[in-house]
This record gives structure tokens, C-alpha cells and sequence, in this order.
């Protein structure tokens, strides 16, 4: 046999014993990853929120913030933006406090431009963010 030949059977062998070896591990390596993939927050962060409609499309536009509480008391505040002065969100009004979900409506800022900010709600416990993407 040529040198060439016996590199290509070498190459062929040794990719299929890699791929059997890989293929009796991905069940554990999988296993692994999933579990790893998603750790569970630390306490004090497990409340989980969403906007809806997110994006946002125009100023006075209301929102829909939703969610649970994740083990906390239940929904105290909601706080949009950074900067207290220039608020995100304005006329928050919570509808729902249970900690197994809550609802929480609000009004787009007339001041509000196009970007991203962050929406925090409090839970008593428990925080949970997530962000609001504006297109004004």
C-alpha cells in the first residue's frame, strides 16, 4: 500500500474511534452541560419579570410588567431606568401583588428616546430585572 492510502485508513480510524468514544459520553456530557447550562440565581435574585410590549414603539405607550416572585413576598415596586429624576416608566400602577405572578402596568415616559434600560421590580426578598428596548 501507498503512504497515502495507509494516512487516509490511519485518519479514517482515528476519526471513527473519536466519534464512537464521543457518542458514549455525550449522554453524561450532556447531562453535565444541562445542568450547568442554567445555575439556579442566588438568593435575593430569583424574582423573574417581563415587559410586554417589548420593544415599545411610541411615547404613552402602556406596558405590561408580569412575572413571579421567585420564593419572595410578593411585587412591592417596579423601577425603570437608572436616573430617578428622568424615570423610564411613569404612572406604575400594581394591578397583582401575588408572589406566584404578578402584574403591574405603566406608561412610557414622553421624554423616552430610543434605546435600552433596565426594569427592576422589588419583591420583598427577592429582585428580578430585565430590559426594555424603546424604538420611538
Amino acid at each position: 500500500m501507498s503512504k497515502r492510502v495507509l494516512t487516509v485508513v490511519a485518519g479514517l480510524s482515528l476519526t471513527a474511534g473519536l466519534l464512537g468514544s464521543a457518542g458514549a459520553q455525550a449522554g453524561t456530557a450532556g447531562q453535565v452541560t444541562a445542568a450547568t447550562a442554567a445555575p439556579k440565581p442566588p438568593k435575593g435574585a430569583r424574582a423573574v419579570v417581563r415587559v410586554s410590549p417589548n420593544p415599545t414603539t411610541r411615547r404613552g405607550q402602556e406596558v405590561t410588567i408580569t412575572g413571579h416572585c421567585g420564593g419572595g413576598e410578593g411585587l412591592k415596586a417596579v423601577l425603570a431606568g437608572l436616573d430617578r429624576k428622568h424615570p423610564v416608566l411613569r404612572n406604575v400602577r400594581i394591578v397583582e401583588d401575588d408572589p406566584k405572578g404578578f402584574v403591574a402596568k405603566a406608561t412610557l415616559a414622553s421624554t423616552i428616546g430610543n434605546g435600552v434600560g433596565p426594569v427592576f421590580v422589588d419583591c420583598g426578598g427577592e429582585a428580578g430585572v430585565t430590559l426594555l428596548v424603546t424604538h420611538v
